[in-house]
Protein backbone atom coordinates (compact mmCIF):
# COMPACT_ATOMS: atom_id res chain seq x y z
CA UNK A 1 0.00 0.00 0.00
CA UNK A 2 1.36 3.39 -0.91
CA UNK A 3 1.79 5.62 2.09
CA UNK A 4 0.66 9.18 1.42
CA UNK A 5 1.74 10.58 4.77
CA UNK A 6 4.92 11.24 6.65
CA UNK A 7 5.36 8.91 9.63
CA UNK A 8 6.68 11.79 11.73
CA UNK A 9 3.21 13.33 11.73
CA UNK A 10 2.02 14.61 15.07
CA UNK A 11 -1.07 12.87 16.42
CA UNK A 12 -3.10 14.13 19.37
CA UNK A 13 -4.55 11.48 21.66
CA UNK A 14 -7.05 12.87 24.17
CA UNK A 15 -7.47 10.77 27.30
CA UNK A 16 -4.04 9.49 26.32
CA UNK A 17 -3.17 8.18 29.79
CA UNK A 18 -6.42 6.24 30.17
CA UNK A 19 -6.90 2.52 29.62
CA UNK A 20 -7.48 2.40 25.85
CA UNK A 21 -5.70 5.71 25.21
CA UNK A 22 -2.38 4.61 26.72
CA UNK A 23 -2.35 1.37 24.73
CA UNK A 24 -3.10 3.35 21.56
CA UNK A 25 -0.25 5.79 22.28
CA UNK A 26 2.07 2.75 22.46
CA UNK A 27 0.87 1.39 19.10
CA UNK A 28 1.14 4.84 17.43
CA UNK A 29 4.71 5.25 18.70
CA UNK A 30 5.55 1.73 17.54
CA UNK A 31 4.44 2.84 14.06
CA UNK A 32 6.72 5.88 14.21
CA UNK A 33 4.12 8.60 14.83
CA UNK A 34 4.93 11.61 17.01
CA UNK A 35 2.33 11.55 19.78
CA UNK A 36 1.05 14.26 22.07
CA UNK A 37 -1.27 13.09 24.83
CA UNK A 38 -3.80 15.26 26.65
CA UNK A 39 -5.28 14.04 29.92
CA UNK A 40 -6.70 15.83 32.95
CA UNK A 41 -5.73 12.86 35.19
CA UNK A 42 -9.27 12.66 36.59
CA UNK A 43 -9.33 8.89 36.02
CA UNK A 44 -5.68 8.11 35.27
CA UNK A 45 -2.18 8.50 36.66
CA UNK A 46 0.85 10.47 35.46
CA UNK A 47 2.92 7.30 36.05
CA UNK A 48 1.39 5.84 32.86
CA UNK A 49 3.83 8.04 30.90
CA UNK A 50 6.73 6.08 32.37
CA UNK A 51 5.07 2.78 31.47
CA UNK A 52 4.66 3.94 27.85
CA UNK A 53 8.33 4.98 27.78
CA UNK A 54 9.48 1.62 29.17
CA UNK A 55 7.59 -0.19 26.38
CA UNK A 56 8.46 2.05 23.42
CA UNK A 57 11.69 3.74 24.52
CA UNK A 58 10.03 7.12 24.04
CA UNK A 59 7.93 9.33 26.28
CA UNK A 60 5.09 11.05 24.41
CA UNK A 61 4.61 14.78 24.77
CA UNK A 62 2.04 15.39 27.49
CA UNK A 63 -0.24 18.25 28.47
CA UNK A 64 -2.55 18.27 31.48
CA UNK A 65 -5.57 20.02 29.99
CA UNK A 66 -9.24 19.90 30.85
CA UNK A 67 -11.03 19.80 27.50
CA UNK A 68 -14.10 21.43 29.06
CA UNK A 69 -12.01 24.61 29.23
CA UNK A 70 -12.61 26.16 25.83
CA UNK A 71 -9.77 28.68 26.03
CA UNK A 72 -7.32 25.94 27.07
CA UNK A 73 -8.32 23.94 23.98
CA UNK A 74 -7.90 27.02 21.77
CA UNK A 75 -4.48 27.77 23.27
CA UNK A 76 -3.37 24.20 22.77
CA UNK A 77 -4.22 24.23 19.06
CA UNK A 78 -2.63 27.64 18.47
CA UNK A 79 0.56 26.30 20.10
CA UNK A 80 0.46 22.97 18.20
CA UNK A 81 -0.52 23.88 14.66
CA UNK A 82 1.10 20.80 13.15
CA UNK A 83 -1.37 18.23 14.45
CA UNK A 84 -2.36 15.91 11.59
CA UNK A 85 -4.85 13.66 13.34
CA UNK A 86 -6.84 13.37 16.56
CA UNK A 87 -7.92 10.22 18.36
CA UNK A 88 -10.51 11.27 20.91
CA UNK A 89 -10.89 9.08 24.01
CA UNK A 90 -11.32 11.68 26.76
CA UNK A 91 -14.75 11.11 28.31
CA UNK A 92 -16.49 9.98 31.46
CA UNK A 93 -17.51 6.36 30.98
CA UNK A 94 -19.39 4.79 33.90
CA UNK A 95 -22.97 3.92 32.96
CA UNK A 96 -24.26 3.95 36.55
CA UNK A 97 -22.62 7.27 37.43
CA UNK A 98 -24.11 8.83 34.28
CA UNK A 99 -27.60 7.95 35.50
CA UNK A 100 -26.85 9.61 38.86
CA UNK A 101 -25.12 12.67 37.41
CA UNK A 102 -26.27 13.25 33.83
CA UNK A 103 -25.10 16.87 33.57
CA UNK A 104 -21.51 15.90 34.38
CA UNK A 105 -21.64 13.44 31.48
CA UNK A 106 -23.19 15.88 29.04
CA UNK A 107 -20.63 18.54 29.95
CA UNK A 108 -17.60 16.22 29.87
CA UNK A 109 -18.49 14.23 26.79
CA UNK A 110 -20.25 16.80 24.60
CA UNK A 111 -18.54 20.12 25.39
CA UNK A 112 -15.06 18.67 24.95
CA UNK A 113 -16.02 17.16 21.58
CA UNK A 114 -17.48 20.46 20.33
CA UNK A 115 -14.39 22.46 21.37
CA UNK A 116 -12.07 20.00 19.59
CA UNK A 117 -14.12 20.06 16.39
CA UNK A 118 -14.27 23.88 16.46
CA UNK A 119 -10.47 23.93 16.32
CA UNK A 120 -10.20 21.17 13.71
CA UNK A 121 -12.63 22.86 11.32
CA UNK A 122 -10.14 25.74 11.01
CA UNK A 123 -7.60 23.39 9.41
CA UNK A 124 -7.22 22.70 5.71
CA UNK A 125 -7.84 19.06 6.45
CA UNK A 126 -8.42 17.14 9.64
CA UNK A 127 -8.60 13.46 10.54
CA UNK A 128 -10.67 12.51 13.57
CA UNK A 129 -11.08 9.08 15.16
CA UNK A 130 -13.96 8.91 17.65
CA UNK A 131 -14.21 6.49 20.51
CA UNK A 132 -17.81 5.28 20.36
CA UNK A 133 -19.51 2.27 21.85
CA UNK A 134 -21.77 -0.67 21.19
CA UNK A 135 -24.13 0.95 23.75
CA UNK A 136 -25.55 2.91 20.78
CA UNK A 137 -27.29 -0.32 19.66
CA UNK A 138 -29.08 -0.88 22.99
CA UNK A 139 -30.55 -4.38 23.00
CA UNK A 140 -30.14 -5.17 19.32
CA UNK A 141 -32.76 -7.48 17.84
CA UNK A 142 -30.30 -9.61 15.86
CA UNK A 143 -26.97 -11.12 16.87
CA UNK A 144 -24.22 -10.60 15.89
CA UNK A 145 -24.60 -6.84 15.59
CA UNK A 146 -23.71 -5.21 12.26
CA UNK A 147 -23.00 -1.50 11.72
CA UNK A 148 -26.41 -1.24 10.06
CA UNK A 149 -28.31 -2.30 13.18
CA UNK A 150 -30.70 0.47 14.19
CA UNK A 151 -29.55 2.93 16.83
CA UNK A 152 -31.85 2.42 19.81
CA UNK A 153 -32.97 4.92 22.41
CA UNK A 154 -30.02 5.12 24.79
CA UNK A 155 -30.39 3.29 28.11
CA UNK A 156 -28.19 5.78 29.99
CA UNK A 157 -26.89 9.34 29.66
CA UNK A 158 -23.44 7.81 28.96
CA UNK A 159 -24.81 5.89 25.97
CA UNK A 160 -26.68 8.99 24.87
CA UNK A 161 -23.47 11.07 24.84
CA UNK A 162 -21.96 8.54 22.41
CA UNK A 163 -25.03 8.74 20.13
CA UNK A 164 -25.06 12.54 20.25
CA UNK A 165 -21.30 12.60 19.67
CA UNK A 166 -21.67 10.50 16.51
CA UNK A 167 -24.45 12.81 15.27
CA UNK A 168 -22.42 15.96 15.93
CA UNK A 169 -19.41 14.56 14.03
CA UNK A 170 -21.64 13.51 11.11
CA UNK A 171 -23.24 16.98 10.91
CA UNK A 172 -19.88 18.77 11.14
CA UNK A 173 -18.13 16.55 8.57
CA UNK A 174 -20.76 17.46 5.94
CA UNK A 175 -19.75 21.12 5.96
CA UNK A 176 -16.04 21.07 6.93
CA UNK A 177 -12.74 19.48 5.90
CA UNK A 178 -13.00 17.00 8.76
CA UNK A 179 -12.96 13.29 7.85
CA UNK A 180 -13.84 10.91 10.64
CA UNK A 181 -14.07 7.27 11.60
CA UNK A 182 -16.42 6.23 14.41
CA UNK A 183 -15.20 3.12 16.21
CA UNK A 184 -17.91 1.32 18.17
CA UNK A 185 -16.17 -0.90 20.68
CA UNK A 186 -17.58 -3.83 22.48
CA UNK A 187 -15.91 -4.73 25.84
CA UNK A 188 -12.18 -3.96 26.06
CA UNK A 189 -10.22 -6.02 28.60
CA UNK A 190 -6.66 -7.07 29.37
CA UNK A 191 -3.36 -5.23 29.50
CA UNK A 192 -0.17 -4.80 27.52
CA UNK A 193 1.81 -8.09 27.57
CA UNK A 194 4.73 -6.25 29.22
CA UNK A 195 2.43 -5.41 32.18
CA UNK A 196 3.87 -1.87 32.05
CA UNK A 197 0.39 -0.38 31.42
CA UNK A 198 -3.12 -1.70 32.00
CA UNK A 199 -6.53 -0.83 33.39
CA UNK A 200 -6.37 1.27 36.56
CA UNK A 201 -9.91 1.80 37.82
CA UNK A 202 -10.14 4.33 40.63
CA UNK A 203 -12.33 3.05 43.47
CA UNK A 204 -14.72 0.15 42.92
CA UNK A 205 -14.43 -1.18 39.35
CA UNK A 206 -17.49 -0.75 37.14
CA UNK A 207 -16.38 -3.47 34.73
CA UNK A 208 -16.35 -7.24 35.08
CA UNK A 209 -12.70 -8.09 34.46
CA UNK A 210 -11.03 -5.64 36.88
CA UNK A 211 -13.58 -6.76 39.47
CA UNK A 212 -12.60 -10.38 38.83
CA UNK A 213 -8.86 -9.67 39.12
CA UNK A 214 -9.32 -7.56 42.27
CA UNK A 215 -11.41 -10.34 43.83
CA UNK A 216 -8.77 -12.94 42.93
CA UNK A 217 -5.99 -10.86 44.50
CA UNK A 218 -8.02 -10.36 47.70
CA UNK A 219 -8.95 -6.69 47.28
CA UNK A 220 -12.66 -7.55 47.01
CA UNK A 221 -14.45 -10.11 49.12
CA UNK A 222 -16.46 -11.61 46.28
CA UNK A 223 -17.72 -10.94 42.80
CA UNK A 224 -21.37 -10.09 42.19
CA UNK A 225 -22.90 -11.61 39.07
CA UNK A 226 -25.82 -9.41 38.06
CA UNK A 227 -28.61 -11.80 37.09
CA UNK A 228 -28.69 -15.51 36.20
CA UNK A 229 -32.18 -15.43 34.71
CA UNK A 230 -31.38 -13.95 31.31
CA UNK A 231 -32.62 -15.84 28.22
CA UNK A 232 -29.07 -17.11 27.49
CA UNK A 233 -27.61 -20.65 27.66
CA UNK A 234 -26.39 -20.28 31.27
CA UNK A 235 -28.68 -17.42 32.33
CA UNK A 236 -25.92 -14.78 32.58
CA UNK A 237 -25.42 -11.80 30.29
CA UNK A 238 -23.32 -12.17 27.13
CA UNK A 239 -20.71 -9.67 25.90
CA UNK A 240 -17.93 -9.50 23.32
CA UNK A 241 -14.64 -9.11 25.22
CA UNK A 242 -11.76 -7.75 23.14
CA UNK A 243 -8.09 -7.47 24.11
CA UNK A 244 -7.18 -3.80 24.51
CA UNK A 245 -4.00 -4.20 22.41
CA UNK A 246 -6.08 -5.49 19.47
CA UNK A 247 -8.41 -2.53 19.97
CA UNK A 248 -5.51 -0.06 20.08
CA UNK A 249 -4.11 -1.42 16.81
CA UNK A 250 -7.48 -0.83 15.13
CA UNK A 251 -7.22 2.89 15.98
CA UNK A 252 -3.84 3.13 14.25
CA UNK A 253 -5.19 1.34 11.16
CA UNK A 254 -8.26 3.63 11.10
CA UNK A 255 -6.07 6.72 11.36
CA UNK A 256 -3.80 5.45 8.56
CA UNK A 257 -6.91 4.89 6.43
CA UNK A 258 -7.84 8.58 6.78
CA UNK A 259 -4.27 9.84 6.31
CA UNK A 260 -3.97 7.71 3.15
CA UNK A 261 -7.34 9.04 1.93
CA UNK A 262 -8.71 5.52 1.59
CA UNK A 263 -12.01 6.32 3.30
CA UNK A 264 -14.99 5.94 1.00
CA UNK A 265 -17.17 8.42 2.93
CA UNK A 266 -16.54 11.51 5.07
CA UNK A 267 -17.69 9.57 8.11
CA UNK A 268 -17.27 5.80 8.35
CA UNK A 269 -18.34 3.47 11.15
CA UNK A 270 -16.79 0.18 12.28
CA UNK A 271 -17.66 -2.29 15.01
CA UNK A 272 -14.63 -3.48 16.96
CA UNK A 273 -15.01 -6.80 18.73
CA UNK A 274 -13.97 -10.41 18.38
CA UNK A 275 -17.28 -11.59 16.93
CA UNK A 276 -17.69 -14.06 19.80
CA UNK A 277 -20.05 -13.62 22.75
CA UNK A 278 -19.02 -14.88 26.20
CA UNK A 279 -21.29 -15.12 29.22
CA UNK A 280 -20.27 -13.84 32.65
CA UNK A 281 -19.95 -17.41 33.91
CA UNK A 282 -17.81 -18.35 30.90
CA UNK A 283 -15.49 -15.44 31.67
CA UNK A 284 -15.23 -16.54 35.32
CA UNK A 285 -14.43 -20.13 34.26
CA UNK A 286 -11.81 -18.95 31.74
CA UNK A 287 -10.21 -16.72 34.36
CA UNK A 288 -10.08 -19.55 36.91
CA UNK A 289 -8.33 -21.68 34.31
CA UNK A 290 -5.60 -19.19 33.37
CA UNK A 291 -4.98 -17.98 36.94
CA UNK A 292 -5.35 -21.22 38.91
CA UNK A 293 -7.53 -19.23 41.32
CA UNK A 294 -10.98 -20.17 42.61
CA UNK A 295 -13.24 -17.13 42.47
CA UNK A 296 -15.83 -16.42 45.13
CA UNK A 297 -18.95 -15.07 43.48
CA UNK A 298 -22.61 -14.61 44.27
CA UNK A 299 -25.64 -14.24 42.02
CA UNK A 300 -27.51 -11.00 42.64
CA UNK A 301 -30.40 -9.33 40.84
CA UNK A 302 -29.99 -7.80 37.37
CA UNK A 303 -28.44 -4.35 37.09
CA UNK A 304 -30.52 -1.59 35.57
CA UNK A 305 -29.48 -0.67 32.03
CA UNK A 306 -27.74 -3.98 31.27
CA UNK A 307 -28.67 -5.58 27.95
CA UNK A 308 -29.07 -9.36 27.62
CA UNK A 309 -26.43 -9.91 24.95
CA UNK A 310 -24.20 -7.93 22.63
CA UNK A 311 -21.51 -9.26 20.33
CA UNK A 312 -20.13 -7.85 17.11
CA UNK A 313 -20.35 -8.81 13.50
CA UNK A 314 -16.79 -7.82 12.57
CA UNK A 315 -16.98 -8.48 8.81
CA UNK A 316 -16.75 -4.79 7.89
CA UNK A 317 -13.71 -4.15 10.13
CA UNK A 318 -12.07 -7.34 8.82
CA UNK A 319 -12.61 -6.66 5.12
CA UNK A 320 -12.82 -2.87 4.71
CA UNK A 321 -10.45 -1.77 7.48
CA UNK A 322 -8.24 -4.83 7.19
CA UNK A 323 -8.14 -5.41 10.94
CA UNK A 324 -8.95 -8.51 12.97
CA UNK A 325 -8.74 -9.24 16.68
CA UNK A 326 -5.90 -11.70 17.33
CA UNK A 327 -6.04 -12.53 21.04
CA UNK A 328 -8.29 -15.13 22.66
CA UNK A 329 -10.41 -14.51 25.76
CA UNK A 330 -7.97 -16.60 27.81
CA UNK A 331 -4.96 -14.61 26.59
CA UNK A 332 -6.70 -11.33 27.41
CA UNK A 333 -7.66 -12.56 30.89
CA UNK A 334 -4.13 -13.86 31.53
CA UNK A 335 -2.72 -10.41 30.66
CA UNK A 336 -5.23 -8.72 33.00
CA UNK A 337 -4.19 -11.08 35.82
CA UNK A 338 -0.48 -10.49 35.18
CA UNK A 339 -1.11 -6.73 35.39
CA UNK A 340 -3.18 -7.01 38.58
CA UNK A 341 -0.43 -9.04 40.27
CA UNK A 342 2.19 -6.53 39.18
CA UNK A 343 0.37 -3.44 40.51
CA UNK A 344 -0.35 -5.16 43.84
CA UNK A 345 3.31 -6.31 44.00
CA UNK A 346 2.30 -9.89 44.67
Amino acid sequence: MQCLYNKKMKILVTGGLGFIGSHTVVELQNEGFEVIAIDNLSNSSIDVLDGIERITGKKPLFENIDLRDKSAVQNFFSKHQDISGVIHFAASKAVGESVENPLLYYENNINSLVYLLQELQKKQEAHFIFSSSCTVYGQAEKMPITENAPIQVAMSPYGNTKQIGEEIITDVAKVTNINSILLRYFNPIGAHPSAEIGELPLGVPQNLVPYITQTAIGLRDKLSVFGDDYPTPDGTAIRDYIHVVDLAKAHVIALQRLLNKQNSEKVETFNLGTGTGSSVLEVITAFEKVSNQKLKYQIVSRREGDVIEAYANTDKANTVLGWKAQSTLEEALASAWKWEQKIRNK
